[in-house]
């Protein structure tokens, strides 16, 4: 049996946003500039469609609730997925609400210009997926499910992008379950904080 590998502990208050962006960042660049070496000139329309933008807005909306809805039954049938969430919740330690969301939307344009605009366009859907998915890791066991459910989201969001040729459904859907994901772990992570200091003034 797998010894179970040791969590590491929340990062000083600030520092994980601060390495978000910068990471983000630098992904979202590195994604243009690997688009304009192929393209030359990047089309709006990689980014959405200006007649049918609606369809992709319920598209992205929907493949998000489909990914949520996935996450919530791994969570109910797998112990190995509530692990997960309380190590994550333990790793990212209480964000406030505008950090979730600033970090959703940032990891939503950011990761879906670079694996589905760059990556994608270049040596296709599956290789994308699969780099996306061994990018989405760390020790353990548990993160072992976080790799599968990023190969099964990076599958989606790339068959999105095949079908509609543009961004703004799957950016809408990775900042979708990147921000109720989020909100929930800074949730957990205050509320275990919470217990923690009330244990210590008793």
């Amino acid at each position: 049996m797998e010894p179970p590998s040791p969590t590491p502990g929340p990062l000083e208050p600030g520092r994980l946003y601060r390495l978000a962006w910068g990471l983000y960042m630098a992904m979202a660049l590195g994604g243009i500039l690997w688009i304009g070496a192929r393209q030359g000139v990047i089309p709006l329309r990689l980014f959405f469609d200006p007649q049918k933008w609606w369809l992709d807005l319920a598209l992205g909306i929907g493949a998000g609730g489909v990914l949520l809805g996935i996450w919530k039954l791994a969570e109910i049938a797998f112990p190995l997925a509530r692990e997960l969430e309380g190590q994550l919740a333990d790793l990212l330690g209480p964000l406030t609400p505008s950090e979730v969301i600033a970090l959703a939307l940032l990891s939503g344009v950011a990761e879906e210009l670079f694996f589905r605009g760059a990556v994608q366009g270049a040596v296709g859907w599956i290789p994308a997926s699969l780099l996306f998915a061994l990018l989405h890791t760390g020790p353990g066991r548990a993160f072992r499910l976080w790799t599968v459910f990023a190969a099964l989201a990076g599958l989606l969001l790339g068959a999105l992008m095949m079908w509609r040729g543009n961004l703004l459904g799957p950016i809408l859907a990775h900042g979708l379950v990147n921000g109720v994901n989020l909100w929930r772990l800074a949730d957990s992570a205050r509320l275990a904080r919470g217990q923690t200091e009330g244990e210590k003034e008793t």
